[in-house]
């Protein structure tokens, strides 16, 4: 790569954003600058999928460059690169789902936060790699195959987002977009060390191509920005957010644009360190210890930290999880009934579908209350704490080729999801949290910590990562990427 390609990777996105407006690159420079690097090293990370043909993209690249010769400026994205994970739908790109059932569908149309995205000039390059239908935070697939680590690519990228935050660390993409339901924006941004954030429930309209079969009571899974910076989440979020009437239960607050974002007055500022909940959750050696250094290192900026625990059974919080999630998974049974397709899916597909059969009304209706005082449990909390933290997953970064672990610390894992049951507390209850990276081991692997907020209060959230982002240096030890 010559100087110039590295300068313009090496960016973020709200810089490059700025670069471009003022037209000291061109477009077809960025483009050029982002194939080449995506072409040196994605073969060894294989983070994006679907990548469209470079000649395609160089001449959306010159209309870019046209557009603004005219004084046509289509948005703060104008010219940028940018790769979709493979949950979501852009118009003539194919949506797979990490699944061969549909390996070779085509979308029709973008869903609502593509849109929105294609609105302020992105031109989309491809997908970002995701587990089949999303279920693991490891990112594998028998359609793409499996994302490596950013910092090392004997390792898990994480996921189910683990494509969008790999291709974000290794700046084969300036900015990412992703989905949350178990961790899916929390754990890939710890494990590439990256921002993430997962916005409150409703601030992101879900308005899909492919329309969900239920709008009112699948309130789970939220999409949402990450960002090699909290700016460039900031900016990604507030082009994503926003009320649609399509999407009922969608937030009609606005998210300020980023000039109206200051960082946390940290002196003061109270965190609950949740931790492990006092032993209940099992963690890799030295994980917690990990986290409680960095938190010492803001106790300096006069950040008041406890730890805390929610008066709260946290084993009915998991049942709570498993009713719920067999419950919404169980909605694509007839994927299941078609015995062809059946044997297409992996088997952590299946037994969710098999986890919702004949399951009474009474279990859903106890899960529902469960969550419910679950959600009062941490508003209690709330009333003594501005934030709540927890590590962003149980285990560091582990070999890619493990589908998921088996035990941590000799504890059993009796699920294929159970070592992420960290991340269940902020979905269970709807709230916005952000990924902020901790640090590294000593083996070199990254990880991330969740500093949840309030409903709603998406914009406090921030402004905290704001202030953590420059009180830290975290962000600053970048991947020395292998190219293939």
């Amino acid at each position: 790569m010559s100087a110039l390609q590295r300068e313009i990777t090496g960016m973020n996105a709200s810089q490059l954003s700025a670069t471009i407006r003022n037209r000291q690159v061109r477009c077809i420079e960025v483009m050029r600058a982002y194939l080449e690097r995506i072409h040196r090293y994605n073969p060894v990370y294989n983070a994006i999928v679907g990548i469209v043909d470079d000649d395609v993209l160089m001449d959306h690249a010159a209309d870019a460059d046209r557009a603004l010769e005219k004084g046509e400026y289509r948005g703060w994205m104008h010219g940028m690169p940018h790769a979709v994970k493979d949950l979501a739908s852009v118009k003539g790109l194919k949506t797979s789902f990490g699944s061969r059932v549909f390996a070779e569908t085509v979308a029709g149309a973008d869903d609502l936060h593509i849109a929105r995205i294609r609105n302020q000039g992105a031109i989309f390059i491809g997908k970002t790699n995701t587990p089949e239908f999303g279920l693991g935070s490891q990112t594998y697939n028998e359609v793409y195959g499996t994302t490596r680590n950013a910092y090392d690519p004997n390792l898990t990228a994480g996921g189910s987002s683990g494509g969008a935050a790999a291709g974000l660390a290794l700046q084969m993409l300036p900015v990412a977009d992703g989905s949350d339901m178990m961790g899916s924006l929390r754990n890939p941004a710890g494990y590439n060390n990256v921002i993430g954030f997962r916005p409150s429930q409703g601030r992101v309209p879900g308005v899909y191509a492919m329309p969900a079969i239920d709008i009112y009571y699948h309130q789970l899974a939220v999409d949402g920005p990450l960002g090699r910076t909290v700016e460039d989440t900031v900016r990604l979020l507030v082009t994503m957010a926003g009320y649609d009437s399509r999407a009922p239960l969608s937030l009609r607050d606005e998210v300020p644009p980023f000039d109206r974002f200051q960082p946390a007055e940290l002196k003061g500022f109270r965190i609950g360190w949740m931790g492990d909940y006092e032993g209940y959750l099992a963690t890799d050696p030295g994980l917690l210890a990990l986290c409680e250094a960095a938190l010492d290192e803001i106790s300096g900026q006069g950040v008041v930290v406890e730890p805390c625990r929610p008066a709260y059974d946290m084993a009915r919080l998991w049942e709570t999880w498993l009713t719920l999630r067999h419950w919404i998974v169980g909605s694509k049974k007839p994927l299941y009934d078609d015995p062809e397709k059946r044997k297409l899916l992996k088997p952590e597909f299946v037994w969710e579908i098999e986890g919702s059969f004949d399951m009474p009304a009474s279990r859903l209706t106890e899960a529902a209350k469960a969550r419910t005082d679950w959600y009062r449990a941490l508003h209690a909390l709330f009333d003594r704490y501005d934030l709540l933290a927890l590590p962003s997953a149980q285990v560091f970064p582990f070999p890619a080729e493990t589908h998921w672990p088996a035990a941590i610390d000799g504890r059993a894992m009796d699920t294929y999801h159970r070592w992420m049951e960290v991340v269940i507390g902020g979905t269970l209850a709807g709230l916005p949290v952000v990924n902020l990276p901790a640090g590294f081991d000593d083996l070199g692997r990254p990880m991330g910590m969740q500093f949840m907020g309030p409903m709603g209060d998406d914009c406090r959230v921030l402004e905290f990562a704001l202030a953590w982002e420059a009180a830290t240096d975290h962000l600053a030890r970048n991947p020395m990427p292998v190219a293939g």
